[in-house]
């Protein structure tokens, strides 16, 4: 299973939660859980990424966080946050490792170390809303997108990601026309290209990059 954080599970853990692990395929957009709805679910993505998403009075959807293979979601119903305070949605296609929650929730009552592992993750997932706050308060559209489509490759390991400027919107909180005039602007410089079709598809070209703060604060959380 290609998930990270399944691997660091304990083996005695694993044992106990075998069973209760199925794989199966999400097709993008698919809506996990919405807001304020019961978690009946953990998910661990293998392939596909998924993002929590927050859905403001204006009807306006904001990403607070993308998760994917090094992850999990719906891990706090298991540390009894049982309603979800986000939706849920499939990001990017691909496959999932199902848990029931009620059976992560008996193992995790009876292994600190497991319990452990799950509280730094949702800090991880904290800080990782924390950051897009911040970003989406002081950084300009450009910046934003840039690193949205950079976490969204590195989840998925793949330079082609099938999003419309619909949707790049939604996620950064901002209108259509400024998604194309960014797209434009990075396809001149030769960062990104991208096709036009029934859908807009986009293709990171090649970028180096220092990892955002957000990854390294994650990643010094995950090691404790």
């Amino acid at each position: 299973m290609n998930n990270q954080l399944l691997s660091l599970f304990p083996p005695s853990d694993m044992k106990l939660l075998g069973p209760h692990l199925k794989a199966a395929q999400f097709d993008q957009h698919r809506v996990l859980f919405e807001a304020d709805q019961r978690i009946r679910h953990v998910y661990f993505p293998t392939s596909a990424v998924v993002s929590l998403v927050i859905t403001l009075s204006t009807g306006e959807m904001v990403e607070a966080a993308m998760i994917g293979k090094d992850g999990v979601v719906g891990a706090s119903a298991a540390l009894d946050g049982k309603i979800a305070v986000s939706r849920g949605i499939i990001q990017l296609s691909g496959e999932i490792v199902v848990c029931d929650i009620e059976a992560l929730k008996s193992v995790v009552i009876q292994s600190p170390k497991l319990l452990a592992l799950l509280m730094r993750h949702e800090q991880t997932v904290y800080a990782q809303a924390q950051q897009s706050a911040a970003c989406f308060a002081t950084h300009q559209v450009e910046a934003r997108f840039c690193r949205w489509l950079l976490r969204a490759r590195d989840l998925s390991d793949s330079d082609y990601l099938p999003f419309t400027q619909e949707y790049l919107g939604e996620m950064l909180g901002v209108r259509r026309t400024s998604v194309t005039a960014v797209a434009r602007t990075l396809q001149e410089t030769g960062l990104i290209k991208y096709a036009r079709g029934k859908s807009r598809s986009w293709m990171q070209k090649r970028c180096r990059r220092v990892p955002a703060n957000a990854t390294v604060r994650s990643r010094r959380i995950m090691k404790g």
